[in-house]
């Protein structure tokens, strides 16, 4: 039995640079921070002794003889993309709901890769998952995704990453001050809006506005050096709020789809009752909203919007973490063997 688990993210600035459409001609940067927010692979070899070879629990209960019957495409994906013909069991489930803006797509192929590595007894590198994940979602499953998902959720961490037009990247931890970043952490509020929404469907509008909106998206490129000077430094952290206004109005210009009438009339009223700023998170549409406020207005926001859910959360720095292995007996042999 093999269980990963791995962190959801939230994306302060950059979004959007980390697609191919843009980073292939300009470069790219992001910067965001993992959250103790999960999602769990349990994985294992299935004993032959049903009538079906494969079991997949996730939303759906999949009980298949081919790869090829499965329903959920990340997992029919990458089983046939990893050659696994044994018969598997899948299990999934998460702490927050798919298709709310916190990378969970990218989350659950890096944890699925991670897991089945694991499960043949191979040990793969922090970028290495990444960088599969990424290539699972851009040319076998046709997604329409950036990098930035893949990459955050395999690292942990707060981390500014670089992508230059060749797709190589780096990322880089952010040196930030205990006590400052605690203050961060107390200075945000993630409010579900209730609603959720296919991220690929959204990002194919903006992907294809980009061409048109290249003063938006340098802006917005520029709001990485900006975030990570800020966080750097010893000035009010009331500067990121800001900052992640204007990065917000920014990102809404990008698409007709980015904000429905419900997300804007919800971040007007946290304005109005002391939020600095805010941003919705993942491609838009719907999801969580990320609202920067002051630790003494916090309640006052929190009264305007409270039909909606806050969520608590804190940073995490692990990424993807391999929390239970045991090597199977299979054909005789050991996992791995």
């Amino acid at each position: 039995m093999i269980i990963t688990r791995t962190p959801l993210r939230v994306s302060f600035f950059g979004g959007g640079t980390d697609y191919p459409t843009w980073f292939r001609e300009h470069g790219g940067a992001v910067l965001s921070t993992t959250i103790d927010k999960y999602l769990y692979l349990h994985v294992r070899y299935l004993p032959p002794f049903f009538d079906f070879k494969s079991r997949i629990v996730w939303s759906q209960i999949e009980q298949v003889q081919n790869a090829s019957e499965i329903k959920h495409p990340a997992i029919r994906g990458v089983l046939e993309w990893m050659k696994i013909n044994e018969g598997v069991e899948i299990h999934h489930h998460g702490d927050l709901p798919a298709r709310t803006g916190l990378g969970s797509s990218s989350s659950f192929t890096v944890g699925l890769l991670h897991a089945l590595h694991a499960m043949r007894g191979e040990l793969v590198s922090k970028r290495g998952l990444a960088e599969e994940a990424i290539y699972v979602e851009q040319s076998v499953l046709r997604e329409n995704v950036g990098v930035q998902d893949q990459i955050a959720s395999a690292f942990g961490g707060l981390n500014r990453v670089d992508i230059r037009p060749d797709a190589s990247f780096e990322v880089v931890p952010l040196v930030v001050q205990a006590e400052r970043l605690a203050s961060l952490q107390g200075h945000l509020l993630m409010i579900y809006t209730g609603l959720s929404r296919h991220a690929s469907e959204i990002a194919a509008e903006q992907v294809s506005s980009m061409g048109d909106k290249t003063a938006e998206m340098r802006a917005m490129r520029s709001m990485v050096d900006e975030g990570e000077k800020i966080l750097a430094g010893t000035g009010s952290l009331r500067e990121f709020g800001s900052l992640l206004d204007e990065a917000w109005q920014r990102k809404r210009s990008l698409s007709s789809k980015i904000a429905p009438a419900m997300v804007n009339e919800m971040y007007d009223a946290a304005r109005k009752a002391g939020a600095v700023g805010g941003k919705l998170l993942g491609a838009g549409g719907g999801g969580f909203m990320l609202i920067f406020v002051e630790p003494e207005k916090r309640a006052a926001v929190l009264r305007a919007l409270e039909t909606l859910l806050p969520v608590p959360f804190k940073f995490e720095r692990g990424g993807t973490q391999l929390v239970l292995y045991e090597a199977e007996q299979r054909n005789g042999r050991r996992a791995g063997d």
